[in-house]
């Protein structure tokens, strides 16, 4: 069996030996960069490697392509191939809890045409809730060979700006509902959010319990949004290309598949001034 979108903390704990499962930690807070790294060489579940959101699940930054650019394929590659993911393996993402930043390689491997990786539903926190084991001995994976695919399609700056005021795009927004009306803006030097895009934060998708939403409330919810917009008309965006990834994931758990990405996100579109911003 395959798990493409979400695996359970009990499902897991009985594949830590599986040599076919390879496990990421996740972890990162963006006002502490090296908080995620600390906690795992502290503590982490048996056998997980750990991946940095901006060594590794990011690219070079020039200034006007986002806070979190899409890494460049061949070092990407050559990362998964360290931990030793190759096509065979089953991969599952984890964080402290949400899979804020789970769902960031989660994307990263669909993007790659790897579809065998699930996000841990909800994270470290309710595994340790749970009492099952952790471990601060740092693995040594066998070295493997992950050989990319043609990446998947991702929307473009350009693209949104050419469909503003149109129906062929619908772009959603997963920050929270005072950024993407422009209350406040603790990170990004502009306030306010993509005009004509909708708000969906990324946190709509979790039950009190720290879990993703059964499918069928996802899709219940996803379909009253998005109307008669087909999935693969939807474009997300957050940020900085995080966060969006919660909500990919969260329609693909509700059977919505096909929407896509728009990586550079609120940081790349407002770098260029003579993009419109819209607030309220």
């Amino acid at each position: 069996m395959t798990f493409t979108t979400l695996i359970s903390t009990e499902t897991l704990a009985r594949h830590l030996d599986d040599p076919a499962f390879v496990i990421v930690d996740c972890r990162h807070n963006l006002a502490d960069l090296d908080a995620g790294e600390r906690a795992y060489r502290a503590a982490h579940l048996p056998g997980a490697v750990f991946m940095h959101l901006d060594r590794d699940l990011s690219g070079a930054k020039t200034g006007t392509n986002g806070r979190h650019p899409l890494p460049d394929i061949g070092p990407f590659a050559a990362t998964l191939g360290r931990a030793g993911i190759d096509a065979d393996r089953q991969v599952v993402a984890y964080d402290q809890n949400n899979g804020m930043f789970a769902s960031r390689l989660w994307w990263l491997l669909r993007w790659l045409g790897h579809d065998t990786v699930a996000v841990l539903d909800g994270g470290l926190d309710r595994w340790q809730a749970e009492g099952r084991p952790q471990t601060g001995a740092v693995p040594t994976p066998r070295a493997r060979t992950f050989v990319p695919k043609a990446p998947t399609r991702v929307a473009s700056a350009e693209e949104i700006a050419q469909n503003l005021g149109g129906d062929a795009l619908l772009v959603l927004d997963a920050r929270a509902a005072e950024r993407y009306r422009g209350d406040v803006e603790p990170i990004d030097p502009v306030a306010g959010h993509i005009p004509g895009a909708r708000n969906r934060p990324y946190t709509a998708n979790m039950t009190e319990d720290g879990t993703f939403k059964p499918a069928a409330q996802l899709r219940s919810e996803y379909q009253a949004l998005l109307g008669p917009t087909f999935p693969s008309a939807v474009v997300h965006q957050c940020g900085s290309g995080v966060t969006a990834c919660h909500n990919v994931l969260a329609m693909s758990i509700a059977g919505l598949p096909g929407s896509r990405l728009y990586p550079g996100s609120w940081s790349e579109w407002v770098a260029d001034p003579a993009r419109p911003v819209a607030r309220g």
